[in-house]
């Protein structure tokens, strides 16, 4: 459990000597509130729906297999699932990564960085980690904002600019703001516990007949559409909350284009560089700011995250709205280098 929420450090890091191209603040909190309560509202009605249908498919992949008792184990089993999950999601993937948390005094710049967007934001200060990790990519997890981290590699210290970083670290506190870490974390949980019920069904259920279990024919169909429909419902809960994260993200930091140019970066080394922990839990995949995994580079039906060109396209749109300037060029053509100009080293600027 984390500690009480913290007041961000008025310290800022040499960063904000940048910040003067962020909007201003007030502009930001006035569209805070004056946000379209009727469409939050509804997207948090969809939500709640794909939760309860995966909740629904869990129990119904039990009754096939157990009847109504089956049924009822599930649902005992979906709910224990979920408060173990609220209490300790985020302790269980920051050392699933080896995340190691960081401070003023061991990384000023990008704790002076998290501080400033937490404050632009409203929210408490998260806890900051680091992943000793070659990839660039970041994420953010914790129950609720008062007891949230954000966590970010090496590599995407080293790759990115100071502005493409801010506009990542905006994007990841927008999560935390919109309450995303606790959803895709139990989201992700009980996905895997349909698949993992699913296959037990097939193991459990084949050797029975027909009258009084699922048999093999229906074993086989819930091995197969039980974890698919467990991945439909998170792929949907996933895309809708990446593309209003960049927005709002977007938003706090004031730039639309930093983010933009920051997930063209990161969407390039990462088919470059493999993140072989996300590869052992794929299941974590949709945590990060693009998908970790290799061979997930289009807007397909199995997709955690839409395809970056889409976000990119509506942060453009957006910069336009907001008139944040002209598209960026990134990609292969990018040099690689730190947030603090020059080559990038083994180890980082953050050490």
């Amino acid at each position: 459990m984390f500690p009480p929420a913290r007041v961000a450090p008025t310290h800022l890091s040499p960063l904000a000597a940048a910040m003067g191209k962020f909007l201003p603040k007030v502009r930001l909190q006035q569209w805070f509130f004056r946000n379209d309560a009727g469409e939050t509202t509804m997207n948090y009605f969809k939500t709640a729906l794909l939760l309860a249908g995966l909740t629904a498919l869990f129990m119904g992949i039990g009754y096939l297999i157990g009847g109504a008792s089956g049924a009822m184990i599930a649902l005992v089993v979906a709910a224990a699932t979920n408060l173990f999950t609220y209490w300790n999601s985020d302790r269980m993937v920051l050392r699933m990564y080896g995340a190691h948390e960081v401070d003023a005094r061991t990384a000023p710049e990008l704790v002076g960085l998290v501080a400033e967007l937490a404050s632009r934001a409203g929210l408490p200060m998260p806890r900051v980690f680091v992943m000793d990790e070659a990839q660039p990519n970041a994420f953010a997890t914790g129950r609720n904002p008062q007891n949230a981290a954000v966590a970010v590699t090496a590599g995407i210290m080293q790759q990115l600019s100071r502005e493409e970083l801010a506009g990542v670290i905006a994007h990841e506190l927008a999560h935390i703001k919109n309450h995303d870490t606790l959803l895709m974390t139990i989201t992700a949980t009980i996905a895997g516990a349909i698949s993992m019920l699913a296959q037990f069904g097939m193991f459990f259920g084949g050797h029975r007949n027909s009258s009084s279990g699922p048999g093999v024919v229906g074993s086989i169909a819930l091995m197969i559409l039980g974890p698919l429909g467990a991945m439909l419902v998170q792929t949907a809960i996933s895309r809708t909350r990446e593309y209003a994260a960049d927005n709002l993200g977007a938003r706090i930091v004031g730039q639309p284009m930093w983010l933009a140019s920051a997930l063209m970066k990161i969407e390039n080394a990462a088919h470059q560089v493999p993140n072989f922990e996300a590869e052992r839990n794929p299941a974590t995949a949709h945590m990060f700011i693009i998908n970790p995994l290799s061979g997930h580079g289009v807007d397909n039906l199995f997709s955690t995250h839409p395809s970056t060109e889409n976000r990119v396209a509506a942060l453009q749109q957006l910069a336009a709205e907001l008139g944040g300037g002209a598209a960026p060029t990134a990609g292969a053509g990018y040099p690689s280098r730190s947030p603090w100009g020059g080559a990038s080293t083994s180890r980082g600027p953050w050490g």
